[in-house]
């Protein structure tokens, strides 16, 4: 069955989180990402550590392979002439390339997007940075923190008066960066089939950020000052919408429209409190709210909830997420083998569902590093001659089975 996107070639020349998800998606729809990566240790998501307690030293690279499953990977010297003119060739062919340098870099390298413009003037360019391609922070170096502190969105964080707290996902990174960038490009592509023309994407994953504050930010403009967590009806300031601790965890408690709550309150025979629902943290009616969760277990508010559709969850831990009845019934945990790998490797499956042309998560597995530079250039054009000449000029990479870590 045909994917949506397999008519589509990716150049990417992303490393790390941002770019790579993004073309994670694409690549899932079916679209061809070839991986470009440098001719020393390529994507520094290949070496990264396992920062995490109880995470085995064997899992140093996991997060390539669930970021880069359904790609190719080629090596290229982009500090050569035959690798750049390499690159321009691919270009030719390619729909669309992704990167996530600094502004300015590949521009120096001779490969940015007015080169790749000349030899192929439908080229789709998207630029993922962290302030922008241009503005007073361009060149600055940032990370996901970095662009939520920026954006004014940490500042919202954690409870009144005491410190910000970071989120446990990347919210700037993947929100703001890869989700804003997956959109914009088929937008670009989309007016591209009317036009025929491409065009430069420029990405900032701190633009991004200040965009997902649309509520917060809509308070500011209007004069108000926006509520840190506590305070904000959608941030813990409301008895009806935050969550609880019960016998052995934690529950969320998601009623904020009156008949979720009215639901509740008479499940549990407190019908007392039905008119106590907006109600701040902190009042009498909180502690006897605190109190009824008490009486019960994560699963017996599990139980609860579904019985009386109120809105009402155990709160769950990652692990326990992702061996969810949920999860499993919806296919959102995926395994594939990697070459010379016994056990399948699992992975988080794409949340993208369509109805007539389903998403393919084991096309491919993970690319080694290099793995198909000969494939892809002999399908360019090249000849064994014409590639054993690049390899021996340092211009590409074969197969490699370097190793590191980003850190060092």
């Amino acid at each position: 069955m045909a994917l949506p996107l397999e008519d589509l070639r990716v150049l990417d020349l992303s490393r790390l989180l941002p770019g790579p998800f993004c073309s994670l998606l694409l690549a899932d729809c079916g679209a061809d990402v070839i991986k470009v990566e440098d001719t020393g240790m390529g994507d520094y998501a290949r070496w990264s550590p396992p920062f995490h307690e109880g995470v085995e030293k064997s899992a140093a690279g996991a997060l390539f392979l669930a970021l880069n499953r359904n790609k190719r990977s080629i090596r290229v010297n982009l500090k050569s002439d035959e690798g750049r003119e390499l690159l321009l060739k691919l270009a030719q062919d390619a729909d669309i390339v992704l990167e996530s340098f600094r502004p300015g870099v590949l521009d120096r390298l001779g490969v940015g997007y007015d080169a790749l413009k000349a030899v192929n003037p439908g080229i789709v360019y998207c630029a993922i940075s962290g302030y922008g391609q241009d503005g007073p922070y361009a060149q600055r170096a940032g990370h996901d923190m970095n662009y939520l502190a920026t954006s004014g969105l940490l500042g919202l964080t954690g409870d009144v008066g005491g410190p910000p707290v970071q989120s446990a996902a990347q919210i700037a990174d993947i929100g703001a960066g890869s989700l804003m960038a997956a959109f914009a490009i088929l937008a670009a592509i989309r007016e591209r089939d009317r036009s025929s023309k491409g065009q430069s994407i420029d990405i900032s994953m701190t633009d991004g950020a200040l965009a997902w504050m649309v509520m917060p930010s809509a308070v500011a403009l209007a004069g108000g000052k926006p509520p840190r967590r506590g305070e904000g009806e959608l941030a813990g300031g409301l008895i009806c919408y935050r969550p609880y601790q019960c016998k052995d965890g934690w529950v969320s408690v998601g009623a904020l429209e009156p008949k979720f709550w009215k639901l509740l309150c008479e499940g549990t025979g407190h019908e007392e409190l039905i008119e106590k629902q907006f109600e701040r943290p902190g009042s009498e009616a909180h502690k006897a709210v605190g109190a009824i969760f008490m009486e019960r277990t994560r699963a017996q508010w599990g139980e609860f909830g579904a019985e009386h559709d109120c809105c009402v969850e155990p709160l769950l831990e990652v692990e326990e997420a992702l061996e969810s009845e949920l999860f499993k019934a919806r296919g959102m945990v995926t395994g594939l083998t990697q070459p010379g790998a016994v056990n399948p490797v699992r992975t988080v499956a794409s949340p993208l569902a369509f109805s007539r042309t389903p998403v393919n998560n084991d096309r491919l597995p993970a690319p080694s590093l290099g793995e198909h530079t000969h494939e892809v250039l002999t399908a360019a054009g090249y000849d064994a001659e014409q590639i054993a000449a690049l390899e021996a000029s340092g211009a590409i990479g074969g197969l490699s089975d370097a190793s590191g870590s980003f850190l060092s």
